[in-house]
């Protein structure tokens, strides 16, 4: 046996002598991150200013998106509005210079079309500076069962909630990289939580999203050796009162009524500038539906039945 044979075999014996120092080691490290998540219920970690921040926010022509956009102007962001409605666009940035405040800006963009969110996106660099907070909010959902689903509602549910984030993410999260400095916020569902009858396409494609933000920000994580100040922050809303969904039917209205736009954004900024990387809005439902999951199948149909939460679908 030489010497190479011996420092292999004392290399491995170390290994397994060390091993259950790394597993103790790991168990400590997870108590005690258990116990930060338990204090920060308690003591919430303090918001960060968002002044001076260029935020860009598709969808920002109504509903959530454009109370995003009233929102982070009021604590002194430079925001930009993207949506493909230019009118109600435009809407939204005059609403907000209304306010008194100018450093707000407007463009059309069909976030469809791939070409066209690389064209704007340089127009908003060269115009307005590097985008330092992305929030992808603009969602479509088709009420229906999936048999009646066009093929062209299915391409276009999946281009609008999913494939543009690739864009867009592609478009704007290279110069956050290159500075070290930059968030990331993706508007999912609870409806990508649980499969819901008549949303065979809305489901998965928020599913997706919550999947895609986990990956990129892991991958960052690990190319960056743990160094990198990027944040993904995922937010699961509920039902909120955009106009969207026309048939929704609740049975307990007083404790799960929709939210309004407005709530629901106050609540996504929280969860920005507090750099929460899932957050559900209201924030006990992500938990509840963690547990939920958990019950056997029969069960959680059991809850669904009780609960009589369901919308109606269109055709």
């Amino acid at each position: 046996m030489d010497g190479h044979d011996d420092q292999t075999i004392g290399t491995k014996i170390c290994n397994i002598l060390l091993l259950p120092v790394e597993i103790l080691w790991l168990a400590v490290k997870i108590l005690y991150y258990i116990c930060e998540d338990i204090c920060r219920c308690i003591v919430p970690i303090k918001k960060k200013s968002v002044a001076g921040e260029i935020v860009l926010i598709t969808g920002a022509g109504h509903g959530i998106g454009k109370e995003l956009a009233v929102g982070y102007a009021s604590l002194g962001a430079t925001v930009v509005c993207w949506d493909i409605n230019e009118e109600t666009n435009n809407e939204t940035m005059n609403d907000i210079k209304k306010m008194g405040i100018d450093s707000v800006y407007a463009y059309r963009c069909d976030i469809t079309d791939r070409e066209e969110i690389f064209r704007v996106a340089r127009k908003v660099k060269e115009e307005v500076g590097d985008v330092t907070i992305l929030i992808n909010n603009a969602g479509i959902v088709y009420v229906k069962s999936l048999m009646n689903q066009s093929f062209d509602e299915i391409q276009r549910g999946i281009d609008v909630n999913v494939t543009a984030h690739y864009w867009t993410l592609k478009a704007f999260l290279p110069s956050m990289i290159e500075k070290n400095h930059g968030h990331v916020v993706a508007l999912s569902s609870l409806a990508g939580l649980i499969g819901l009858p008549y949303a065979t396409v809305y489901c998965p494609s928020k599913s997706a999203v919550n999947a895609m933000m986990e990956a990129t920000s892991e991958e960052l994580r690990m190319l960056s050796n743990g160094k990198s100040s990027v944040k993904f922050t995922t937010v699961c809303c509920y039902f909120v009162r955009t106009g969207i969904v026309k048939n929704l039917i609740i049975r307990f209205p007083l404790i799960m009524g929709e939210l309004l736009p407005r709530n629901a954004a106050s609540s996504i900024i929280d969860a920005q500038r507090r750099n929460y990387k899932i957050k559900s809005v209201p924030s006990v439902w992500l938990s509840l539906l963690k547990i939920v999951r958990h019950l056997p199948d029969k069960a959680l149909e059991c809850v669904i039945d009780f609960v009589g939460l369901r919308v109606d679908p269109e055709d």
